[in-house]
């Protein structure tokens, strides 16, 4: 990635549609690692389908919940993914493997994970109807954050950018500052409208590159602040917000906001149709309004850590916003011209020749002379875009690509393993115990994973009858609530079930029930013959 060659004095936002990313299922959130190589987008039907945005194609899917994933959030190297579903579950997975590593059980739903930006053994979670939790994964630990009013309990929290704060705010537009080591209180603040009246906090968001952050309020305003100010403020103290960006004309309320990879621009999702503001935080004039498709309702919006692209994920599915990228021919050569038509080039004297007779030698002095010199080709300079102002170096062992399998026309013709008469007779061998064996390796899943430690998770005065914001849809709860989770019968064994050969050709995917779905699992071991053992399965 050139990163040193974008143009740097062009408008680093994204100015129209660039495509979709169809993620088999409904796509509910999504986000992108640190390095915007990977985007992980949590589906309806519980999977995590993690792209490789370079390429645009999916490089894994992991089937990490049966309910609905509602949060996502990648770990500094990479390397792990936590996510949260509608069932009051939150699961830490290797993004390599695809293992679940542990889980911890909610009473109630969860609204926010977020992985602490520079130890990632923290996890910052945000249930319903409760003080946020920060869990500590090494021992399954966790702390319940102090809060300003315990009758008011609809908080939302977040790290600072390096993880040394955790700011949290309340329906009461109080804002609280607190250490992340001991939960001191080290500031705090409330959000006021116009006049002395109070407005509800519904997000907290922080730039990837600077100390600014922004609050996202009932009052339809989201204001800008300096995290350095605050902390200079206090507690109680009044900080003036830098901007306060709205939509004077439609009133419009934020459903997500976000800064951009380097701070200086702020994209808002509209809560009532698929739009897209984006203002530049330091005048906090408005630059560009991206229009999707009419009808649809947004859900999430991530901004790309380095480019000036934008992921919108609407009815299900991932739009890419980015910019029109013109050819510039001219670059190459101050003096190249593009023709409309073939013209018969005429040579200069002595043009292409090897060696010009008539130029003098000149004196080599200035440029030329540094033309002798060695050019180091062998180290690597870090890219800047990559580092954060207080390292130097980037991270050796961060997770930066998949590795995608390549995709196997028959898999039961390996052409490398050993004959298959060897291999019937070794399994008549092995007797009646390995019957389920024989089973799970023509079914072409693996054999079971060790299961993950499962930590529940007591909080005190929480209610357990809470419906997470996702489901609770109004006036459409029925359906939702159908649409929600995986079919019956499927356990997740079916991890890349788009990509699998399917078994029968003859028929389009009946599902099959009871007696029916013994008989072919048994019939499974061995190969299918004609189409008349098919249509007597079936």
């Amino acid at each position: 990635m050139n990163l040193e060659l974008l143009e740097s004095f062009g408008q680093n936002y994204p100015e129209e549609a660039d495509g979709t990313l169809d993620c088999i299922s409904m796509a509910l959130t999504c986000t992108f690692n640190r390095w915007g190589t990977l985007l992980a987008v949590g589906c309806n039907d519980g999977r995590i389908v993690i792209w490789d945005f370079l390429t645009r194609g999916i490089a894994k899917i992991i089937s990490a919940h049966i309910h609905p994933v509602c949060s996502l959030c990648w770990s500094r190297d990479g390397h792990k993914l936590v996510s949260a579903s509608t069932d009051n579950i939150v699961s830490q997975w290797d993004v390599l493997s695809g293992d679940c590593d542990q889980r911890f059980r909610f009473p109630s739903p969860i609204l926010k994970v977020q992985y602490h930006p520079r130890d990632q053994n923290k996890v910052l979670v945000c249930p319903m109807k409760s003080a946020p939790v920060m869990l500590t994964l090494s021992d399954s630990k966790h702390v319940v954050l102090p809060v300003d009013d315990d009758s008011d309990l609809n908080v939302v929290a977040s790290f600072d950018r390096r993880g040394e704060y955790i700011y949290t705010g309340n329906a009461k537009g109080k804002i609280l500052v607190l250490k992340t080591d001991s939960q001191d209180l080290v500031a705090s603040f409330r959000v006021t409208t116009g006049t002395s009246n109070t407005t509800a906090i519904k997000s907290i968001e922080f730039a990837r590159k600077g100390s600014c952050f922004l609050i996202n309020t009932a009052d339809r305003i989201i204001r800008v602040y300096d995290g350095r100010e605050i902390l200079t403020c206090g507690r109680d103290g009044e900080p003036e917000p830098m901007q306060k960006l709205q939509d004077l004309v439609n009133r419009t309320p934020w459903k997500k906001c976000c800064f951009s990879g380097d701070g200086e621009y702020i994209v808002a999702g509209s809560a009532r149709q698929h739009a897209l503001y984006i203002w530049e935080k330091s005048i906090g004039n408005l630059v560009k309004i991206l229009h999707g498709t009419r009808g649809e309702l947004l859900l999430d919006v991530a901004w790309h850590p380095v480019r000036p692209i934008i992921a919108s994920i609407s009815s299900g599915v991932v739009s890419i916003w980015a910019q029109n990228q013109v050819e510039n021919w001219s670059a190459f050569a101050p003096d190249f011209k593009e023709l409309d038509e073939n013209v018969e080039y005429e040579e200069r004297e002595s043009e292409f020749d090897i060696e010009d007779e008539d130029k003098s030698e000149p004196e080599q002095t200035g440029a030329d002379a540094a033309e002798d010199e060695e050019v180091d080709v062998t180290s690597v300079d870090p890219i800047a875009a990559f580092c954060s102002s207080d390292e130097e170096l980037e991270d050796s062992k961060a997770l930066l690509y998949l590795p995608i399998a390549p995709e196997v026309e028959d898999p039961e013709e390996n052409p490398y393993g050993p004959p298959p008469d060897a291999v019937q007779t070794s399994l008549m061998d092995e007797g009646a115990g390995s019957e389920k064996k024989r089973q799970s390796s023509a079914d072409g899943s693996q054999p079971p994973k060790k299961k993950p430690k499962t930590t529940n998770i007591e909080l005190q005065g929480v209610p357990n009858d809470e419906v997470h914001p996702l489901l609770g849809v109004k006036g459409d709860g029925k359906s939702k609530k159908k649409q929600a989770g995986r079919p019956k019968g499927s356990k997740g064994k079916e991890k890349d079930s788009p990509f699998k050969p399917k078994l029968y050709k003859g028929d389009r995917g009946l599902p099959l029930e009871g007696p029916t779905k013994g008989k072919v699992q048994a019939e499974l071991s061995q190969p299918l013959t004609a189409g008349g053992a098919i249509s007597e399965l079936l």
